[in-house]
C-alpha cells in the first residue's frame, strides 16, 4: 500500500463528520426505525452500503484517467477537495436550524423493500460521485495507488457509514429527539460544520 494510516485516518474522520449531518439516509433510517424498529432499518443501511462502496470506485477509476490526461489535474482536485469541505462546512453552519422531514414511501414493510430503498437513496444521488471526485484527491495520491490502496479507501468508505447507521438505528429514539429539538439540531449542526471547516484548511498541507 502507498498510502499513510494518517491519510486514512484523516479520511476516515472526514467520512464520519459527514455522516453526522442529516441528510437522506437519516431520514430513510428514521423513517424505517420508527415504522419497524431496528429489523426493518438494517436492511437499508445494507442497501446503502453497496452505494457508498460504488461510488468512491467509480470516482477513483473517473479521476485515475483525468490524471494520465491533464498535467496538474491532481493539485487542481486538491484545492477543489479543500473548498468542498469549505462550502459544505459554510452551508451546514448557515442552515444549522433546518430541520429535516420524512417520507412514508420509504417505510415500506419487508427485507427487500428496506434495501432496495437504501439503494435509491444512495444511488439516487448523482451528486455522490461528484463528492467524491472532488475528495478523494485531496486525501490520497490518486496517480500513485494500487489496487490494495483502492480496497482500503473503498472499504472505509462502507465500513465508516455503514456502522454509524447502524448505532443510528439502534438509538433512533434519542436521534428522533434531537432531530425534533431545534437547539441540539442546531448545536450538531454547527459542530459539525465546524470541523468540516478546520478538515478544509487541513487538506492543503497533507
Amino acid at each position: 500500500m502507498t498510502i499513510s494510516p494518517f491519510d486514512l485516518l484523516l479520511y476516515a474522520g472526514a467520512l464520519f463528520l459527514i455522516f453526522l449531518t442529516p441528510g437522506p439516509v437519516w431520514v430513510a433510517l428514521v423513517a424505517r426505525s420508527l415504522s419497524g424498529g431496528f429489523a426493518a432499518a438494517w436492511p437499508l443501511a445494507l442497501g446503502v452500503v453497496i452505494g457508498d462502496g460504488l461510488w468512491p470506485l467509480l470516482a477513483i477509476l473517473g479521476v485515475a484517467w483525468a490524471v494520465q490526461e491533464i498535467e496538474g489535474f491532481l493539485l487542481i482536485l486538491r484545492y477543489v477537495a479543500s473548498a468542498v469541505f469549505l462550502v459544505m462546512g459554510g452551508l451546514i453552519l448557515r442552515h444549522a436550524d433546518k430541520t429535516i422531514s420524512s417520507d412514508s414511501r420509504l417505510t415500506r414493510p419487508g427485507v427487500l423493500a428496506g434495501f432496495l430503498a437504501g439503494l435509491v437513496v444512495i444511488i439516487g444521488n448523482p451528486k455522490a460521485i461528484l463528492f467524491y471526485m472532488g475528495v478523494l484527491p485531496g486525501f490520497f495520491d490518486i496517480s500513485q495507488i494500487t489496487r490494495y490502496d483502492i480496497a482500503a479507501i473503498v472499504a472505509m468508505s462502507m465500513v465508516v457509514p455503514f456502522l454509524g447507521n447502524l448505532v443510528f438505528a439502534f438509538s433512533i429514539h434519542h436521534v428522533c429527539n434531537v432531530l425534533s429539538s431545534p437547539r441540539a439540531l442546531k448545536r450538531m449542526n454547527r459542530t459539525a460544520g465546524i470541523l468540516l471547516i478546520f478538515v478544509a484548511f487541513v487538506l492543503p498541507f497533507t
